[in-house]
């Protein structure tokens, strides 16, 4: 049974860092890209970022330079360290996986299997 859980979101000032986790279970980890897409309230999904089988990583054009993913296959957990966090980055994040081994450009925002999510508020 494929599963995501994430965890790290908290309420930060602008400016501010933040490192979110998914654990995953339930498939062959090291042979499948991962992603991470957001909701906020009153606007569209977007796909953040994602990270393929070979660590390519690729992400959203408001993000570049400021979140880094990255994957962890002794603990079947993929990483998302955000620096120089906006207001506008404010949403629900979720991670997910379509069982895919490459990830789309530019980054997907649904999946097959996703998390429950977790609340990152960026607000002074």
């Amino acid at each position: 049974q494929v599963q995501l859980v994430e965890s790290g979101g908290d309420v930060v000032q602008p400016g501010g860092s933040l490192r979110l986790s998914c654990v995953t279970s339930g498939f062959s980890f090291d042979y499948y890209s991962i992603g991470w897409f957001r909701q906020a309230p009153g606007k569209e999904r977007e796909g953040v970022s994602c990270i393929n089988l070979g660590s390519s990583t690729y992400y959203l054009d408001s993000v570049e330079g400021r979140f880094t993913i990255s994957r962890d296959s002794a603990k079947k957990t993929v990483y998302l360290h955000m620096d120089s966090l906006r207001p506008e980055d404010t949403a629900v994040y979720y991670c997910g996986t379509s069982l895919y081994s490459d990830c789309d450009d530019p980054v997907r925002s649904d999946y097959r299997f996703r998390g429950p999510g977790t609340q990152v508020t960026v607000s002074l």
